[in-house]
This record gives structure tokens, C-alpha cells and sequence, in this order.
């Protein structure tokens, strides 16, 4: 075989090979990629945030009309608790002897009153005022709730029992009743009535010794809480009414 022709074998055979080619694609720093995922951290925290605040506008919303947008010469009659104190995680125990927790009254508004069992005069005269405000407000009155809390362990008088069939009355522990609910300045804690929103927050403080004259002051404060949470708070809404008898 002639030179030449060797030659043309052999650029004939260099045409048609190809080296292997390989990609290396570099590898992000440790830094880079704390960077990238802290990026993406925070951008599902802001969409978090973001559905959260559409869920609570309505809430919010309420709050600001009642707190903030006032008509001008408007006092409220109860006084506005702030911050505003939830409800404990407090074991409670109805008159029939069943076991609940006081969270178990989220979900409606509450009419609040606190006494010993034996229930005197003052006493006597608050679950009054709490049925009369519950009714007073007509077809509303199933976002209401009025709840008597025991904080001893003295019987209750059987003469009181068939005017608390509609009312919640539970058994608490004083100290924890006295670690949630305040009186005012020189006050008892038996002396007021309270208000505490669906969502369990206690927001309203009723003078002391609220009686029959002053209720329809009450009543008013109660209705335009109710207007206002319209929009968001419905009858029974999650509410577990324990049983009393």
C-alpha cells in the first residue's frame, strides 16, 4: 500500500471520530445555598402572612369599627379590657359533674359572672341581669351565652336551679378565675359582670354593682358588639354548652 493511500485512511478515520465531550456543572457553595433556601424560607412565611391577614380582615375590621371609628360624643358604658386576655386552659366542672375546659366556650359571646355557690343577694341579682341582657337583644340572642362561674365548692341553692336551665355554670378554680378576670380598682371580683368575645378573648368590664337602672347601658354596648362582628360571628358557632343539672 502506497504512502498516500495510507495517509487518506488515515484522515478518513480522524473525520469520523469524535472525543467524548463531558459537562461538569459546578456545585452551588454552602453559602449560596443557605442564601437560596432562606430566600425561599421567607417568601412562604410572607404567603402565610398574607393568607392569615385575609382570613382575620373581617375580625380586624370589626374591631377597628367599634374601636377606633367612633361618632364623635360616644362612650362606651363598659370598660374596654387592653391587651385583651383569652381564655385559660383551666379545667371546669359542671353542677351535673362533668368535666370540661373553659376553652370548650369559644364560639359564642359570654355574659360572665363570678360568686361562690351559695349565691347571695349580689349574686342573686347578676344572673338576673345576665338572662334580661340576653333577651333583651331579641333574635340575636343566640350569639349569647350568660355563664355563671362558681369558684368554690358550696352547693348551689335548689331554688336557683330552674332559672339556670339556659345558662352555663361551671366550677373553677378561684385562683385561675383570678388569674384571668381583673375588678376594677377597690373592687371584688364578684362585683362585675364580663364580656368576652366568640373568639375567647375577655375584652369588656361592666361597673361594679351594675343594676337594674344602668342595664340598658350595658345592653347598648352589647349591640353595637354584636353589629360589628356581623359579618364574621354566627349562632353557636363552635360552641360546647356543657350540661349544669
Amino acid at each position: 500500500m502506497s504512502g498516500s493511500k495510507l495517509l487518506d485512511d488515515s484522515n478518513n478515520r480522524n473525520a469520523g471520530d469524535h472525543p467524548l465531550g463531558m459537562t461538569v456543572h459546578s456545585i452551588p457553595s454552602p453559602e449560596q445555598a443557605f442564601e437560596r433556601d432562606a430566600r425561599r424560607t421567607g417568601s412562604g412565611r410572607w404567603k402565610m402572612l398574607v393568607v392569615m391577614l385575609v382570613c382575620a380582615a373581617p375580625v380586624i375590621a370589626s374591631y377597628f369599627m367599634y374601636y377606633v371609628v367612633r361618632p364623635e360624643g360616644r362612650r362606651n358604658f363598659g370598660e374596654l379590657i387592653e391587651p385583651q386576655r383569652p381564655l385559660p386552659d383551666q379545667a371546669s366542672l359542671s353542677l351535673s359533674g362533668t368535666t370540661s375546659n373553659l376553652q370548650a366556650l369559644k364560639g359564642q359571646w359570654l355574659i360572665v359572672s363570678v360568686s361562690g355557690g351559695a349565691c347571695d343577694e349580689a349574686c342573686t341579682r347578676h344572673l338576673y341581669l345576665q338572662r334580661q341582657l340576653r333577651e333583651s337583644v331579641g333574635k340575636e340572642k343566640d350569639r349569647i351565652d350568660w355563664v355563671w362561674l362558681v369558684q368554690d365548692d358550696a352547693p348551689v341553692p335548689d331554688k336557683l336551679l330552674p332559672a339556670l336551665k339556659e345558662a352555663t355554670v361551671l366550677r373553677v378554680a378561684a385562683k385561675a378565675l383570678a388569674d384571668w378576670l381583673k375588678p376594677s380598682a377597690g373592687q371584688q371580683l364578684a362585683d362585675h359582670l364580663y364580656l368576652v368575645d366568640p373568639m375567647g378573648n375577655w375584652m369588656m368590664r361592666f361597673p361594679a354593682h351594675l343594676d337594674v337602672d344602668h342595664a340598658p347601658q350595658a345592653k347598648k354596648d352589647i349591640e353595637r358588639l354584636l353589629r360589628a362582628s356581623a359579618s364574621w360571628d354566627q349562632a353557636g358557632r363552635g360552641t360546647v354548652r356543657p350540661a349544669n343539672q
